[in-house]
C-alpha cells in the first residue's frame, strides 16, 4: 500500500468521522431541548397538582373496606 493511498484513506475516514460527530452533536442538542421542555411540563403539572390538592383539602387516611 502506497503512502499516498494510506493518506487518502485516512483523510476519507476523518471526513466520515467528522460528519458522524456533527450528526451526534446535532442530535444531542435536539435531545437536550426535549429534556428541558419535558422538565418544564413536569414542573407545571406538579404545580397544578399542588393547587388542586389545596382546593380539595387534606386527604385523610380512609378506613380499609369492610372485607379486610
Amino acid at each position: 500500500m502506497s503512502l499516498e493511498l494510506r493518506v487518502t484513506e485516512l483523510e476519507t475516514r476523518l471526513a466520515f468521522q467528522d460528519d458522524a460527530l456533527q450528526q451526534l452533536s446535532d442530535e444531542l442538542l435536539v435531545q437536550n431541548r426535549l429534556i428541558e421542555r419535558l422538565q418544564r411540563q413536569i414542573e407545571a403539572l406538579a404545580t397544578r397538582q399542588a393547587d388542586l390538592a389545596g382546593q380539595i383539602g387534606p386527604v385523610e387516611d380512609e378506613a380499609p373496606p369492610p372485607h379486610y
